[in-house]
């Protein structure tokens, strides 16, 4: 048994929950990046050009996993980290992708799992290859060590301030779902990045329409009020934008 054992960072604190009044805003809601620098950067363009026939405040939120998977994480945490469009405000809400690549940097999930959910993409983005230091260097930790030196400290920090949810009188924005019949602020962390098929499947009638991303779909459809908008663009090459303005709704497709 080892008689030291290197330290942890303590586990987070929650996760910030928004509260927003969006009476007169129109909203841009943007599901799952996944490392799709190209794709948000066209969705944009697009969203300026849509915006144009309102007045008043504009706010993109987008809804987490913005790494992973995709071939430029790098980028697009660079791009999120800069101002927004003209004339917009700019939420983003963190996903399961965020906070497996930190539970990775602290110590609590091994590079062997963080690489196969899509972390291989995302060191990939950042000029390292995993395997190539795993050949030049003997001891796991120091692999680790080195993969942990190319991550700039501002993309760390923008991680973990991500807020996990974001809600109007109307309107719930979050990563996956969130568990009906349970008060918002009473909603589990672990629910609003991860939960599927309780959210779905649940028979209780939601008191908000709740947008989000997580699980993916060829083509957004409304299901009661839940309206997922993750069209796995990684693969699909498609990054979808929900616009909601008053009552009504428009998909934006990159």
């Amino acid at each position: 048994m080892a008689l030291f054992q290197r330290s942890r960072p303590p586990r987070p604190a929650p996760r910030e929950r928004l509260e927003m009044d969006m009476d007169d805003t129109v909203v841009y809601a943007i599901g799952d990046v996944h490392g799709c620098y190209k794709e948000l950067l066209s969705l944009e363009q697009k969203i300026q050009l849509d915006a144009l026939q309102f007045r008043g405040r504009k706010i993109i939120v987008m809804l987490g996993d913005y790494i992973d998977r995709g071939p430029q994480s790098s980028r697009v945490l660079d791009h999120l980290l800069a101002l927004p469009p003209t004339e917009f405000l700019r939420v983003c809400l963190a996903g399961n992708h965020e906070v497996a690549m930190l539970n990775y940097l602290d110590g609590y999930l091994s590079r062997d799992r963080w690489l196969a959910v899509g972390g291989l993409e995302t060191l990939f983005s950042y000029g390292v290859d995993p395997a190539r230091l795993a050949s030049l260097y003997a001891l796991s930790d120091e692999v680790d060590r080195r993969v942990k030196e190319v991550i700039p400290a501002s993309h760390i920090d923008f991680l973990r301030s991500l807020p996990v949810l974001l809600c109007s009188d109307k309107f719930v924005f979050v990563h996956a779902g969130i568990r009906p019949g349970i008060d918002l602020v009473a909603q589990d962390e672990q629910d609003l990045l991860n939960i599927r098929d309780e959210f779905f499947n649940a028979a209780y009638l939601l008191d908000r329409f709740v947008v989000h991303g997580h699980t993916p779909v060829d083509i957004p459809r409304l299901d009661g009020r839940r309206l997922g908008i993750d069209t796995g663009a990684f693969q699909s090459g498609r990054l979808t934008a929900l616009r909601i303005a008053g009552k009504f709704g428009k998909l934006i497709f990159s």
